[in-house]
């Protein structure tokens, strides 16, 4: 025997859609209420974990309410975005990462436990940056040339970057086709335990942000020997890029961007990008984001959606030219 639903007068249940849209406009209106969690998908302690704590202190005074960065590390981003996925699309979470994230891996995993697309909320792209590649302090060499010198005359010299297909690995894959050089990538999960192997012997060179960088550079205890990007950072203006050094083709700036978990409502999705671009442009973060060699952008969602899209073609050619393989 067939059960019969009762149906709701029509108006009962207009009067419920109304309330629960009048709620959702009450908690967006109220929000933040409580603290607001950051997820970055790196190590503790290293270039994104310094970065965003750049940001979420000053975001902090501006919201009246805690903002607290978690760093999720693991599996090239992949860990700490799971995280960001499964949260509630409240505002309460948020990402902060680089281009890795949304490009790079779904150009490198076949199946990815995320949809860059469905899954991901863009907020704003928070600024371009640059890489530098060091060696120890006590290098038998001073620039690109006479390092290119140096390591043709050996059988292997391991390099490090914070992980598979990330913008270091790839630059050293291009430096390997494009010079002959007999380099060997060593994957890390940050750029700071790569940078200590450096210092200790264990790795000849590596890639790394100049947030990490810098003070072992101004303390001998590492090298500079050229920087990614298409031109001279301001956090290190003095060192000369790759292509003013004679090797092109390693000049593409990488990004970090914030997003939210889809499902996030547009309003607070355009409250989170004002804020941060209000932040990103106080002097004192603009000035230690420069220093980290980060160029600042704040753009909208709509302009972060258009600039990846612009990215994927580069990106993929790049990486299936390199022959970075997921290891």
């Amino acid at each position: 025997m067939s059960r019969i639903v009762p149906r709701l007068p029509a108006f009962v249940a207009g009067v419920g859609l109304a309330l629960a849209a009048a709620t959702a406009a009450l908690a967006q209106s109220d929000w933040p209420n409580r603290p607001v969690r950051i997820i970055t998908p790196f190590n503790p302690g290293g270039a994104i974990d310094i970065y965003t704590r750049t940001v979420a202190d000053p975001l902090s005074r501006r919201l009246g309410q805690n903002v607290v960065v978690e760093a999720i590390a693991g599996a090239n981003t992949i860990s700490g975005t799971q995280q960001l996925v499964r949260a509630a699309p409240d505002g309460y979470t948020f990402m902060v990462t680089t281009m890795s994230t949304a490009v790079n891996n779904r150009i490198l995993f076949s199946k990815l436990p995320y949809d860059p697309d469905k899954d991901l909320a863009p907020i704003t792209q928070l600024s371009y940056g640059t890489v530098l590649f060091c060696g120890p302090g006590n290098a038998p060499y001073n620039d690109l040339k006479t390092f290119i010198a140096w390591a043709k005359a050996r059988d292997r010299v391991t390099y490090g970057s914070w992980g598979v297909a990330s913008w270091g690995h790839l630059a050293g894959q291009i430096l390997k086709r494009d010079l002959g050089l007999p380099l060997e990538h060593v994957p890390y999960k940050g750029d700071v335990p790569a940078i200590t192997d450096v210092q200790n012997g264990a790795l000849d060179t590596t890639f790394s942000s100049p947030t990490s960088a810098k003070p072992r550079i101004a303390s001998g205890a590492l090298k500079a020997i050229a920087m990614t990007g298409p031109a001279r950072s301001a956090a290190m203006p003095e060192l000369a890029t790759f292509t003013e050094q004679g090797v092109p083709n390693v000049d593409l700036a990488i990004w970090v961007g914030a997003y939210a978990p889809a499902g996030t409502p547009r309003a607070l999705i355009d409250r989170l990008q004002r804020e941060l671009k209000a932040v990103i442009n106080l002097p004192e973060v603009r000035e230690k984001m420069i220093a980290q060699g980060q160029t600042p952008v704040g753009n909208t969602p709509e302009e972060f959606v258009a600039n990846v899209r612009t990215d994927l073609p580069k990106w993929d050619a790049l990486i299936k030219a390199s022959g970075a393989q997921i290891e």
